[in-house]
């Protein structure tokens, strides 16, 4: 694992994986700061995902270090092998972006989505490191287990999404032009999966689509299978060590609240923060609800020393 670094308003750098995969980082805020917040996104998205709320999360908490990369596979981050593209995986990117951004001092992780799935994966792999290194956990509109139990993931039960998984491993390319395609046909649905019926910001549905669009259909289809087989309910325990954020939209399709609610009980004193009407995509929605609920478990995570946390906070 390495890293190499260029200069600029952002700082954009590159870490190799223990496996050779180039990840994509950008870091913002004083090099030297006292707190680094990582923020990851979730599946077919980038970094761009977390744009206004690192902004704000950056007016609120100046004196933080916030951390944001694309997933393998995503955005600015070098494609990999197939059979990488799954959340055991993932749990070992974040061990090596962190261990290339932020060797020391203390962490906390934010997670959307797929991306709270690999802190939840994280977790399990290092729980040593929960109370030492990681001083904070936020998980946004994701789930513990049974993703496709509710919602729009029960759709992975569907024979149809194995017949679209063959069809990607032996024609890729055929796939990706069908793809975007598909895109276009598929708009409507992926915006009601994601934004459900509520009037939504032209730009937040732009950006949302072009991060769909531009997800190669190979990162696309690969990682469906561990959705399917994800379970990391063991891993909230270890969470109650430290200040727990479990947000999540009243509208949300894809990650239904219910399985916010299971984390939030299974996590002793987590703050439990409610948006409503917000959907799966509340980070794009209502980035400054989501930023000022970060920047309550940041101040929590800083003065939490032994990793004790505050009393349960329901916040509708």
């Amino acid at each position: 694992m390495s890293i190499s670094s260029t200069t600029s308003a952002a700082r954009h750098a590159t870490v190799s994986t223990e496996d050779g995969v180039t990840l994509a980082v950008r870091e913002y805020g004083p090099r030297n700061a006292d707190l680094t917040v990582v923020l990851l996104h979730g599946h077919c998205l980038r970094t761009e995902s977390w744009t206004d709320v690192r902004d704000a999360l950056l007016r609120e908490y100046a004196d933080a270090r916030v951390v944001c990369y694309d997933h393998r596979g995503h955005g600015d981050s070098a494609a990999a092998s197939r059979q990488t593209y799954n959340l055991e995986q993932l749990g070992h990117d974040l061990r090596d972006v962190l261990d290339a951004v932020a060797p020391t001092g203390p962490v906390v992780l934010v997670g959307h989505s797929m991306g709270g799935m690999a802190v939840l994966t994280y977790v399990s792999q290092r729980p040593y490191e929960i109370g030492t290194r990681i001083v904070g956990v936020a998980l946004i509109a994701t789930a513990a287990s049974g993703l496709a139990d509710a919602g729009f993931g029960r759709l992975l039960r569907n024979p149809v999404v194995s017949v679209f998984q063959a069809a990607v491993r032996r024609a890729p390319v055929l796939m990706q032009h069908a793809k975007l395609l598909a895109c276009k046909v598929f708009a409507p649905i992926i915006r009601t999966a994601e934004f459900g019926d509520r009037k939504v910001s032209p730009r937040v549905l732009a950006l949302a689509n072009a991060m769909h669009n531009e997800t190669p259909i190979v990162t696309m289809a690969s990682f469906l299978s561990g959705f399917m087989v994800y379970d990391q309910t063991d891993a909230l325990a270890v969470l109650s060590r430290i200040p727990t954020l479990v947000l999540c939209g009243s509208a949300d399709l894809m990650t239904p609240s219910s399985h916010s609610v299971a984390m939030a009980a299974a996590v002793e004193y987590s703050d439990f923060v409610l948006v409503e009407g917000a959907g799966h995509s509340v980070i794009m929605e209502q980035p400054e609800r989501v930023a000022e609920s970060v920047a309550r478990l940041m101040t929590r995570a800083g003065g939490a020393g032994s990793g004790k946390a505050t009393n349960l906070a329901l916040v509708a």
